[in-house]
């Protein structure tokens, strides 16, 4: 891996300048990739679920979430030229690069929420560049979205967005249809300030950085229109942000979970989105210090082409853990995060000081999305364990963005390759389970879960009719605890996989891997941190398994500490405690402080180090 010694890795971010510099850090290298006409962005060659002709419009529209707070806040930038002749070439029907009519569930449908966002932000600009015609092109191309077909999910908010803009742009809109969506919308509204993204979807990114980003926008530009929904959506916004700030640690990273990872630094904006609504569930100095951290802990990340341009992927170029909805100009939705830039230089937020994370509780059990939130009281480490979903999705690598029994912003996640192996397969923080085949299953959605109030956590799933595992997590950090139980009618290898430690010198240059193996337990450390697993009860073994590259989002090549075990049809139990931090001085003797398991009578006893209460207790039926 390359970190290039771009301008953007030196940017400081302090200022209200340092941030419109790094947006044109990140837009000036896209300047030779717009076509002739100036409508589409093309800055990469690689496909998505629609056309290449889509794609290219994708990236040009996606440039204005962070381009049109830029304009509102006063700035100039010679980018917006190339916008002003991109639109109306686009829209005009006789022009050979138009962006063509939509149809039901359209990409292009999703694209046309940033235009609605800047006829409502800076309608004044748009008007003065386009003619009346011009102007009249552009809004009926946007208006077929009010005939179309749309997922029923946060793209809803699309049709808002653009009606919204209509509005404040003084052009006609339609009132009813706008209020008939706002209500749907309002299905997918949860408790606690959560929503899913759509009836019984999940609960993930698009929860912040779209349903209440979206919300938000809606409640500080419609404030005088509809005041109480504008009030609705603040107080929802509010409450969430006392949850949502948990996905974040100390040093700006967040939580890698869910589908949509390659869009990045939009994991801020939601804060971004607080600031420009007026809401400060936390001050304004916290909020900015989450913005600017985040923001500071991807750009040192290699996720650059050689030229400037993003890559798809996470912490690295990766297309192995892509949508299949990401084109090479997906990327740039990040840019939502730039809103701030629509506040002017007086706002306070710029003179606010920049304040660290408020003091915030070990373990946070978070009900609506299914997860517990466990942080590390030694290192910047935050960790989600999760008992999984009810539903699933048809999105690429579900199981492994949404499934697995622990998310980390250390060690984030790791895909599959394919399905034939351990090595292709990188099962870290999941029970991959093989009928002696080689081939594995992992869960994909429970059957049943529940968190208790001290944050355990049980699932039960089923990855044959004929094969039923009921899991027991107890989290924790640096060690948590697994306990399974597999009622099987069939002979099964299972593989119960820990932390996926990187190896590959990136950034930080590694040390030679040190392993330290026992007959039950083994544990891989170098100069990035060290993961391990403890076989407490079972009659399994442990291995080191090297997954193939690229399968993790965090490092290109990694290991993965590993409980195996085989069994024959029947009732059996597997204990394993996972063990897993950054670089210490104390993690040999964390290493040594396992927790430990016994057996009382039919009894299984679970205790952690230093303490004799069982933090699981179960009978061995």
């Amino acid at each position: 891996m390359k970190t290039w010694d771009l301008p953007i890795t030196h940017n400081p971010l302090r200022t209200r300048d340092d941030l419109r510099q790094a947006f044109l850090q990140l837009s000036d290298p896209l300047k030779p990739y717009y076509t002739k006409g100036s409508t589409r962005l093309y800055i990469g060659n690689t496909g998505t679920s629609y056309t290449d002709d889509v794609a290219g419009m994708e990236g040009f529209s996606r440039v204005l979430w962070g381009l049109v707070p830029l304009l509102a806040g006063g700035d100039n930038c010679d980018l917006w030229d190339i916008y002003v002749q991109g639109i109306k070439n686009g829209t005009d029907s006789t022009h050979e690069e138009y962006w063509g009519d939509v149809v039901d569930y359209d990409q292009r449908l999703v694209e046309m929420a940033a235009y609605g966002f800047a006829l409502a932000l800076i309608p004044e600009k748009i008007k003065s560049s386009f003619s009346e015609q011009e102007l009249q092109r552009l809004t009926d191309w946007l208006d077929q979205i009010s005939s179309k077909k749309l997922w029923d999910c946060n793209w809803l908010f699309f049709l808002v967005l653009v009606q919204m803009g209509f509005k404040k742009a003084g052009l006609p809109y339609n009132q009813p249809l706008m209020e008939q969506t706002l209500g749907d919308l309002d299905r997918f509204y949860l408790t606690e300030g959560w929503y899913a993204d759509g009836v019984q979807g999940h609960s993930d990114y698009y929860v912040p950085f779209a349903l209440h980003y979206y919300g938000l926008l809606y409640a500080k530009l419609m404030e005088a229109d509809d005041a109480e929904r504008s009030r609705l959506y603040k107080s929802r916004a509010l409450e969430f942000a006392h949850s949502f700030i948990q996905w974040f640690d100390e040093d700006g990273a967040a939580l890698p979970y869910g589908r949509s990872l390659a869009y990045r630094f939009s994991q801020a904006a939601f804060w971004s989105a607080l600031v420009f609504a007026g809401v400060e569930p936390f001050s304004l100095g916290v909020m900015k210090g989450l913005i600017l951290r985040n923001l500071r802990w991807w750009f040192q990340q290699p996720m650059f082409h050689p030229d400037g341009t993003l890559s798809i992927g996470y912490a690295y170029s990766n297309l192995i853990m892509a949508e299949n909805y990401n084109s090479p100009g997906s990327p740039y939705w990040a840019l939502k995060t730039f809103l701030p830039l629509a506040l002017d230089e007086n706002h306070p937020f710029w003179t606010a000081e920049e304040l660290p994370l408020p003091k915030l509780p070990r373990l946070s059990v978070q009900q609506p999305p299914h997860l517990v939130i466990c942080r590390d009281e030694e290192h910047p480490h935050v960790l989600a364990f999760n008992p999984g979903h009810i539903g699933t999705n048809e999105h690429t690598h579900t199981s492994a963005k949404y499934e697995k029994f622990v998310y980390s912003t250390f060690f984030g996640f790791s895909v599959p390759r394919a399905e034939w192996g351990l090595a292709q397969g990188a099962f870290d923080s999941m029970l991959a389970i093989s009928e002696g085949d080689n081939l594995y299953r992992v869960k994909r959605k429970t059957e049943e879960s529940l968190i208790s109030e001290n944050g355990t956590i049980y699932t039960r799933w089923k990855p044959w009719l004929d094969v039923e595992v009921q899991t027991w997590l107890i989290p924790g950090t640096p060690w948590h605890i697994r306990v399974h139980r597999i009622d099987s009618s069939r002979t099964l290898d299972l593989a119960d996989g820990g932390f996926a430690l990187g190896i590959d010198q990136g950034r930080i240059q590694l040390g030679s891997l040190q392993v330290d193996q026992r007959k039950h337990a083994i544990r891989a450390s170098n100069d990035l941190g060290s993961a391990g697993v403890q076989l407490l009860y079972g009659t399994g073994t442990v291995d080191l398994i090297t997954p193939h590259s690229n399968t993790n989002l965090m490092h290109p090549r990694t290991v993965i500490p590993t409980v195996k075990m085989s069994i024959k049809p029947g009732s059996h139990w597997l204990v394993t405690a996972v063990y897993g931090e950054p670089f210490s001085s104390s993690a040999q003797s964390h290493w040594k402080a396992a927790p430990s398991a016994l057996v009382a009578g039919n009894e299984l006893l679970i205790t952690m180090s230093g303490s004799s209460i069982p933090v699981f207790k179960r009978a061995l039926d």
